[in-house]
């Protein structure tokens, strides 16, 4: 009698285990956190005479593309004396904005109308798209109110509709900004090609990873239910 209790107690203890492993599963499946926010205060410093030029925090650059707009942001800072800073990050706080993040961050970096007068920031939250732009007094004269919006909405965000060309985007938001900041004509946004959607039979990826995810978490949830009432019913019998 007392070793048939023994069982009991083993076969009650082993199917809590098996819950709690079920359960401690699905919890990661459906409760994993999202990219922490980023707010002004979590960004660097940044000193005087600071030669960074790309500062991204979304990860969402290769370190060979990063390099070639770091190198010509140098030159232009080198020739004309305008510097350019591009910024990623991934989420913004909740209830900022865009033109809000970009705002306080250029009072963060150059808090004075001298400091600002030949700076110009560029950034975008990646799990939005959203982009701004801001730049100083002197950088008007060369690149005005129109030309900074398109280059924010039109030269960065063409690449992005046609996939996640994250890249290609800044590498041609580097060039337009680097002519006209240098004093050339400004070449203008990307033309956008217009095409016909052809409806397929296949899935996409990420409906493919949806369906996916939805039969694991389904199929835990029956193994979270059958397990023990058959383990339960096997002790009993």
């Amino acid at each position: 009698m007392k070793q048939l209790l023994n069982q009991g107690f083993n076969w009650k203890q082993h199917w809590q285990s098996l819950i709690l492993l079920v359960l401690m599963i699905l919890s990661t499946l459906l409760m994993a956190s999202p990219a922490r926010a980023t707010g002004v205060y979590q960004m660097p410093n940044l000193a005087a005479g600071d030669r960074t030029w790309v500062i991204d925090q979304a990860e969402v650059l290769s370190l060979v593309n990063e390099g070639k707009i770091s190198s010509k942001l140098e030159d232009l800072a080198k020739q004309t004396g305008n510097e350019v800073r591009m910024v990623t990050i991934r989420r913004l706080d909740y209830g900022e904005t865009p033109a809000s993040f970009i705002q306080a961050l250029f009072e963060k970096w150059f808090p004075t109308s001298e400091a600002q007068a030949n700076q110009t920031l560029l950034m975008i939250d990646t799990l939005t798209n959203g982009t701004a732009i801001v730049s100083g007094d002197q950088v008007k004269s060369l690149m005005t109110d129109k030309i900074a919006q398109s280059v924010a909405n039109e030269t960065v965000l063409v690449p992005l509709r046609e996939g996640e060309k994250y890249n290609q985007a800044f590498l041609d938001a580097s060039d337009r900004l680097v002519a006209v900041l240098s004093g050339q004509p400004d070449p203008g946004a990307p033309q956008v090609t217009e095409t016909v959607p052809v409806e397929g039979t296949f899935k996409s990826a990420e409906e493919t990873n949806s369906g996916n995810a939805t039969i694991w978490v389904v199929g835990l949830l029956i193994a979270a239910t059958i397990i023990p009432m058959a383990t339960y019913y096997l002790y009993v019998r």
